[in-house]
């Protein structure tokens, strides 16, 4: 169709052009009536820049497998497709979105190279102040993301320090009692072999030993009450043979499953002379076992706490692959331990029957990192104690994951903002705002999946919903 200069000049994108550039235009550029239909796709290559004349335009952005309108416009003078083409090759020249018209529709149409020789032949200063305006919100917004995960690498380290020090300083405790158990064993031990005993009654001693060792790996564990009943009991029979330092080591034979009826064992077998060093040599054998007990379920804390750091960071791993999500939970769960505190309860609600998704999991952790911080603050905003649930399930072909918190609630006004760039509730200094935005461009982005909360005081619930089956995400998508 003809181009008409009097038609493009009313234009308000036009208007300021010289009859000279409107000519330009209608002589390099067309005027093309389109059909109801599709116009061009999101993600296809860029190749033209369209201006509306007369007729409907729908836009649309693709967020996992759905289009989500998010402009519909009668005006004459609105554009859309190769807005980015001034930039050449230094950003991928794409369609950022979809478009379709719903009637009849005209629009004046620029090749994309067109449109960007007229924008840097035209408008050079106005060049130069969008490329720094878009490569500086850009490089902005990843400096800041980096920054907020800079920020939560932060707080995860110092809680994971604190989570460190507590079983390393257990094991350095009982290390340090065991050297000194173990050179009151030799004396006892010592004692033991110069007292009256026969070869028999040594040997059925040592036996009696091992078999007090054996049990302490079965031993059922007991009530603060039950145990206070057992060691008053066992006190009360030391006592009554004259052992010295009975109130200490009732709690040990307690701990170690051993009653009276075992030292009434141990009572068989020698006299009242030597039962004291008998019974004393015993409980250092036991004790000394505890000690070692503690000293590997401490070690294993801290193994558990190394692997967890290494799954949250996912270092060895793969950028991208299949991935179970209940790993992920479960190693920022531990993550954030320290910070989740004790006034909080964790429960777990794992559907165990989901299947690995495709996914990126140090960044699905960015995300559980962000949603968990949040509910905790909300829940430590207020003066009760909270729950904190996280729940697996199957959605149709999707893996929802949602994180359900106790706290103050989200206010019906600003919900539709949370999810905005540099918006907070938090306290200055407190929060960046970008929290939120960057889990939604990880979820929507970069793994095709929704991003959606509902929330009454008391019930807050964020759900992430992940595709099962996807294609491999476009590692060019930047989350922040």
């Amino acid at each position: 169709m003809l181009c008409s200069v009097q038609e493009i000049r009313q234009l308000f994108l036009f208007e300021k052009l010289t009859p000279e550039q409107l000519g330009r235009l209608c002589a390099e550029g067309r005027v093309e009536l389109f059909e109801p239909g599709l116009v061009y796709t999101e993600g296809q290559p860029a190749t033209c820049f369209y201006v509306l004349l007369e007729g409907t335009v729908v836009l649309s952005r693709r967020v996992g497998g759905d289009d989500i309108e998010v402009n519909r416009t009668s005006r004459p003078g609105v554009y859309a497709g190769a807005m980015q083409a001034y930039l050449g090759d230094r950003t991928p020249q794409v369609y950022n979105n979809t478009l379709r018209i719903t009637e009849p529709t005209r629009f004046f149409v620029l090749p994309a190279h067109t449109f960007a020789g007229v924008v840097q032949e035209w408008f050079p200063m106005a060049v130069h102040l969008l490329e720094g305006l878009f490569f500086g919100v850009k490089n902005t917004q990843q400096a800041i993301g980096q920054r907020e995960r800079l920020l939560a690498l932060g707080s995860l380290s110092a809680g994971l320090t604190h989570e460190l020090n507590n079983p390393a300083a257990a094991a350095a405790r009982a290390a340090d009692t065991l050297r000194e158990r173990l050179a009151k064993m030799r004396q006892k031990l010592a004692v033991v072999t110069e007292g009256p005993f026969t070869r028999e009654s040594l040997a059925e001693l040592i036996k009696l030993q091992e078999q007090a060792v054996e049990r302490i790996d079965t031993t059922p564990s007991l009530s603060p009450l039950q145990a206070a009943d057992r060691e008053d009991t066992l006190t009360e029979w030391l006592e009554d043979h004259d052992i010295e330092q009975s109130w200490q080591m009732a709690p040990t034979f307690v701990q170690a499953g051993l009653d009276n009826e075992w030292l009434d064992r141990v009572a068989t077998m020698v006299d009242e002379q030597t039962l004291p060093a008998a019974i004393g040599w015993l409980h250092s054998a036991v004790e000394t076992e505890l000690l070692m007990d503690e000293i590997t379920d401490s070690t294993d804390r801290i193994s558990h706490l190394v692997d967890a750091a290494k799954q949250y960071s996912q270092l060895d791993r793969a950028p991208f692959r299949m991935t179970d999500v209940h790993e992920l939970l479960d190693s920022t769960l531990l993550m954030l331990t320290g910070k989740i505190g004790s006034r909080i309860t964790v429960v777990k609600q794992y559907d165990e029957t989901l299947p690995r998704v495709p996914a990126y999991p140090a960044e699905l952790n960015q995300v559980w990192t962000n949603l968990i911080d949040n509910a905790v603050a909300a829940m430590n905003s207020t003066d009760r104690d909270g729950t904190l649930t996280v729940r697996t399930a199957r959605a149709n072909d999707q893996l929802l994951v949602e994180i359900k918190d106790t706290g103050t609630g989200i206010d019906a006004e600003i919900r539709d903002r949370i999810f905005d760039p540099f918006f907070t509730t938090k306290p200055v200094g407190e929060g960046t705002g970008l929290g939120l935005d960057i889990t939604w461009r990880i979820v929507a982005n970069k793994h095709h999946g929704h991003l959606r909360v509902e929330s009454i005081p008391g019930d807050t619930r964020f759900q992430v919903l992940l595709p099962i089956t996807v294609a491999q995400p476009d590692p060019t998508q930047e989350p922040a």
